[in-house]
């Protein structure tokens, strides 16, 4: 094998296949990257047990061939390598790595004992990658973090007709977010697609396909991939389902508040300061503001904001001030709609848009309020 390619486009190549390598692996294969020359083209391929990554990319292939090397260690010599043409080439058992006056070389690992990358499955449509990374991005922050509970560290996708639906929850919170993507329109209507993915993985794949333009989804009963350009992605599906959230969020009649959801963030963000441990921020509605506060005794702090109410006031609700600014900073809209139960009860958060939202354009965010202390 033998090559010769820019050295920006090569780094790009190998930090999208090197995204899922594994930290540490009993397998040192499994932390092989595999580079495949042929036809002006290089194709850098990653593998673990969980997930594939794959970018194609054109390059100047003066001999054809194979090479599978450790790929943290070639994507840190990617990152130092100075800018301008880099020729990649087979000497005997390394591969060889130069760029100008630089060079490097990396033993090989045996290619035998490298799984093969899984095949791409059934392509049900596209997406625009920017509209799905901000969409998953704004979910996310809902996700699990408890190994012990699997499921719930994923996001719940729904692909029915035109709309995809994304979810996620810790039971504290629930995050849903519906989009736009356009189904593969040679492919027969069927029923609707519902599986759930790992969040880590789901963001990282969000981020980088964000300035992609439409990207490909695939789909079967054990994966998810992604393809966009040269760059294609495959990731396994969690087992299980998340709990439905068609019933948490009916809260009848509550109360309704609004107010600007950047000030009250910046409110939330500064009086938190106070707030040691499990104490809450406190928000209390009278009518024409909201009067924020928190800490106890000593240390306290509170600020007012212009806000309205259509209920009988005073009405105060108390949060996780952390949940709070999570559910909070996931939004971009002007104005905030804060549907509220009482204390200690649900709260929905919403945009409020110029305009009444599309079905395949709504964000919801479901917290719960803590009962707060007097």
């Amino acid at each position: 094998m033998e090559l010769r390619i820019d050295s920006g486009t090569l780094t790009e190549a190998v930090a999208w296949a090197a995204r899922v390598l594994p930290a540490r692996s009993p397998m040192p294969v499994l932390g092989g990257l595999l580079l495949e020359a042929a036809d002006g083209r290089l194709r850098v391929t990653g593998v673990d047990h969980e997930a594939s990554a794959r970018a194609e990319v054109e390059a100047d292939t003066l001999r054809e061939g194979r090479a599978l090397v450790l790929g943290r260690r070639l994507l840190d010599i990617c990152k130092v390598l100075p800018r301008g043409l880099t020729a990649l080439a087979l000497d005997g058992a390394r591969l060889t790595v130069t760029s100008g006056d630089t060079h490097f070389g990396l033993s090989l690992l045996p290619l035998d004992d490298h799984p093969a990358p899984p095949a791409l499955p059934t392509v049900l449509g596209s997406v625009d990658g920017e509209a799905f990374a901000r969409a998953v991005g704004q979910v996310a922050v809902a996700a699990g973090r408890d190994a012990a509970l699997p499921v719930l560290t994923g996001i719940r996708l729904v692909l029915d007709g035109p709309v995809m639906t994304l979810a996620a929850t810790d039971r504290y919170r629930y995050a849903v977010r519906t989009l736009a993507w356009r189904p593969d329109p040679d492919r027969p209507p069927g029923d609707p697609a519902d599986v759930v993915v790992p969040a880590r993985r789901l963001t990282e794949i969000a981020r980088s396909l964000a300035g992609a333009g439409p990207a490909r989804l695939a789909l079967d009963a054990g994966s998810i991939g992604f393809e966009s350009g040269g760059l294609r992605t495959l990731t396994r599906l969690l087992d299980g389902r998340l709990p439905r959230h068609d019933q948490l969020f009916a809260l009848g009649t509550p109360a309704v508040a609004v107010t600007e959801r950047a000030p009250l963030a910046e409110a939330v963000r500064r009086v938190a300061v106070v707030a040691e441990g499990d104490s809450p921020v406190r928000l209390t509605f009278d009518g024409t503001s909201v009067h924020l506060r928190a800490g106890h005794e000593d240390d306290t702090a509170a600020q007012r904001l212009p806000a309205t109410l259509t209920a009988p006031a005073p009405l105060t609700v108390a949060f996780n001030p952390a949940y709070l600014l999570d559910a909070l900073t996931a939004f971009t809209s002007r104005d905030l709609r804060l549907d509220l139960l009482g204390p200690g009860q649900r709260a929905l958060l919403t945009d409020v848009p110029p305009t009444p939202p599309t079905p395949a354009d709504t964000h919801r965010h479901l917290l719960m309020s803590v009962k707060p202390l007097v």
